[in-house]
């Protein structure tokens, strides 16, 4: 029997390669930021620098390290006295006895001897397999124990030692102690303890919340200045060639730039718009657009305003010069007023491409970052800090890359559920009236 696809699996088939791309371009990320925030991933923290499933042992840190320690201990142990003794010997025996314990582990003796060459002939150690070994969880938990109850006993003998020598000895052979025990690499894994700390954190909810009155208020002054505008130019005038390109110069000006630009018109002595908005009464003093909350937010929708609302009318125009120009015609001979013309047929048929441009200026500014950064740095007091500054100032400002992969993960929740509510709510009445007609 000849095998033969019908249509629904020809379909599938020839889809799938664009499927395939979609999940490595687009998902793929997103799952490797999920798993970065299941950790305490902090670069700033050499225990916390890898994710580590298991407890683990930084072989080239503790080798290093345990060389010193060992001979700094015996130096020690041999000029102390009395009860100083005892505990320093219980110190060595327990460090000793701990050592032993971790080469004795399947297969660590082989790697802590691998790696002590490499050390002794000055190799940086790049392999990570070599570099860390796995070791129990349980045992790591009782070291780092012990290495603290050792290094408090040691700062305390240091503090109460009456010969100086030996006291500083003993404060840093505590100073090494120390050091050894960030070798000893407790998991870091912590499940969704990072999502449950930000969605009860002010700082996370205050900077969405700024990021959602920001796209509401820009994309909806957009929306009606750019209907207006390609309503406009979609006129036949002398000289609307020149009007449609220079509608589009605030739009085709990086952002960066655009952003500079309106930081100097802000300004509270030189900005010329910071002078004119206080000479027409619109705000009281030239300096508070960049200096107050509800300035630098004003700020930033208004630059974002002059900068997209060209790319609004744009999509908007694209929609209009779809609409047959015999329908006007035929409103006209029945009576209608351009008002009426307006609400019964330019804004019915103009619903799909203001859906469009409404999806995309909405994705586009709820992830705005650039002209924020550049022009208020997210300050003053955080008042204009987007959900997506926030991420970045978490992610590489405090190399905290589990911290800030929670917080990318909840931007890309959020531009998903934006997504399917304009696409299941605004988009299936659409069609479902489209399929009326």
């Amino acid at each position: 029997m000849k095998f033969q696809l019908n249509e629904k699996q020809l379909g599938y088939l020839m889809v799938a390669p664009a499927l395939i791309l979609v999940i490595l371009v687009t998902l793929w990320p997103v799952a490797q930021s999920f798993y970065n925030s299941l950790f305490d991933y902090r670069l700033s923290d050499p225990s916390r620098s890898e994710r580590f499933l298991d407890a683990n042992m930084d072989l080239e840190r503790y080798a290093n390290d345990y060389f010193y320690l060992e001979r700094d201990l015996e130096a020690l142990e041999s000029q102390a006295s009395g009860d100083d003794a005892t505990a320093i010997a219980n110190i060595v025996s327990g460090i000793s006895e701990f050592h032993t314990e971790l080469l004795e582990m399947d297969g660590v003796s082989e790697q802590y001897e691998e790696v002590e060459e490499r050390i002794a002939s000055f190799s940086a150690i790049a392999d990570s397999d070599l570099k860390y070994a796995e070791v129990e969880n349980e045992w790591a938990e009782e070291y780092k124990a012990f290495l603290d109850d050792a290094e408090a006993q040691l700062e305390g003998i240091s503090e109460n030692a009456q010969d100086e020598q030996f006291a500083t000895v003993a404060s840093n052979v505590a100073g090494s102690l120390s050091s050894v025990n960030t070798a000893v690499i407790e998991s870091n894994f912590i499940g969704l303890s990072n999502y449950g700390r930000y969605l009860t954190e002010g700082r996370m909810w205050q900077a969405m919340w700024n990021t959602l009155l920001f796209t509401i208020a820009s994309v909806g002054a957009e929306l009606v200045l750019g209907l207006l505008i390609a309503l406009l130019i979609n006129r036949v005038f002398i000289g609307r060639g020149i009007v449609r390109a220079s509608v589009l110069i605030p739009w085709a000006i990086p952002t960066a730039v655009a952003a500079m630009m309106w930081g100097f018109l802000y300004d509270g002595q030189t900005g010329i718009v910071a002078h004119y908005f206080e000479q027409f009464g619109l705000i009281d003093d030239a300096s508070v657009l960049l200096s107050t909350g509800a300035g630098g937010m004003f700020s930033v929708i208004f630059a974002d305003v002059w900068k997209t609302t060209p790319y609004m009318a744009l999509l908007l125009l694209a929609g209009l010069q779809t609409i047959s120009g015999s329908l006007y015609e035929a409103a006209e001979v029945d009576g209608a007023s351009k008002w009426q013309q307006f609400w019964k047929i330019t804004l019915p048929l103009l619903k799909s491409a203001i859906l469009v441009a409404l999806l995309f200026r909405t994705l586009d500014a709820f992830r705005v970052f650039d002209l924020i950064w550049v022009l208020t740095g997210g300050g003053p007091a955080n008042a204009t800090e987007s959900i997506s500054i926030y991420a970045y100032i978490t992610l590489f400002s405090q190399s905290n890359f589990g911290a800030g992969s929670t917080l990318s993960v909840i931007v890309f929740l959020s531009v998903a559920i934006i997504s399917i509510f304009f696409i299941k709510f605004i988009g299936s009445d659409l069609f479902a009236g489209k399929q009326g007609r």
